[in-house]
């Protein structure tokens, strides 16, 4: 098949859209993780029981555990929200790649056919000229005669 001009710029173009392919696993990657986080933290919060009785020192501790862990919680649902946030951004450059890749293939695409045709009209030319020569040559031969 014949290159065009815009062969570099569709490969180029590949890569992008491929990149962008691996940049968005790789959210959906991080998204399940930051997801993974949050509901650990969730179930350590529910593994945390106050006392029932003891000294003030123990019921302090509970309770600095506890906010603690509501910490880590806030952060790990900021994360999921980040990730989020991150894939929606993945996509969106995905499909602008992708749109950009599919226009130079498109160009591509079509200048081969304009080079395949220019090739066919050059090859039907010189169909017609030599066809013409052997006519000449015959019809040269038939007049000697």
């Amino acid at each position: 098949m014949p290159k065009s001009r815009f062969a570099p710029l569709v490969k180029m173009k590949k890569h992008e859209v491929q990149k962008c392919e691996q940049n968005l696993q790789q959210n959906q990657i991080n998204l399940q993780s930051a997801q993974e986080k949050l509901e650990q933290s969730l179930h350590e919060l529910t593994t945390i029981t106050p006392p029932t009785s003891g000294t003030i020192n123990d019921f302090r501790s509970t309770q600095l555990l506890l906010t603690a862990q509501r910490m880590i919680i806030q952060k790990s649902s900021d994360w999921v929200e980040f990730a989020k946030n991150e894939i929606l951004t993945s996509k969106e450059l995905l499909k602008l790649a992708t749109i950009e890749f599919e226009k130079f293939q498109y160009l591509e695409m079509e200048e081969i056919k304009e080079m395949i045709k220019a090739i066919k009209l050059k090859e039907a030319k010189d169909l017609d000229e030599v066809a013409l020569q052997a006519f000449m040559n015959k019809k040269g031969k038939n007049e000697i005669k």
